[in-house]
């Protein structure tokens, strides 16, 4: 019965891994990946190329819808929009700057009284408003 025993091939395990039967499997998964990774892209190319062709009708629904919005856009008054004048005397009132030991000029500085009649000015501009119902 010994003799039996010696004619089979039996390859017996060791300590540590099995580093043939761990290359196999790797092999094998990267081969599946590759593959994997061949068919997204064949996929991904037929789906770019079709959609490349279709969109050309919806541009020309958005350049109509655009210009019905222009067109509108002309017809609607616009808004009077109120500006601030100078009056009569604060034109006259231009003053000559005064002067530093260096010859530069300061910048003007606007008296109290200006300053209160564009305050009366302005209030009477939101009290228009008010009676409005603007504000």
């Amino acid at each position: 019965s010994s003799k039996a025993y010696i004619n089979l091939n039996v390859k017996l395990g060791g300590l540590g891994p099995d580093y043939e039967a761990i290359k196999e499997k790797v092999s094998k998964k990267s081969n599946q990946q590759k593959e994997y990774a061949k068919q997204v892209k064949e996929h991904n190319m037929k789906s770019i190329a079709s959609v490349q062709r279709l969109p050309t009708k919806p541009q020309l629904i958005s350049s109509v819808s655009r210009q019905k919005a222009l067109e509108y856009a002309k017809t609607i008054p616009r808004p009077k929009t109120f500006t601030a004048r100078q009056s009569d005397e604060e034109v006259k009132e231009e003053r000559v700057l005064p002067q530093t030991l260096n010859g530069n000029s300061l910048p003007q500085i606007a008296s109290l009284e200006t300053l209160q009649n564009r305050h009366e000015k302005e209030k009477q501009v939101v009290a228009a408003f008010r009676t409005l119902h603007i504000l």
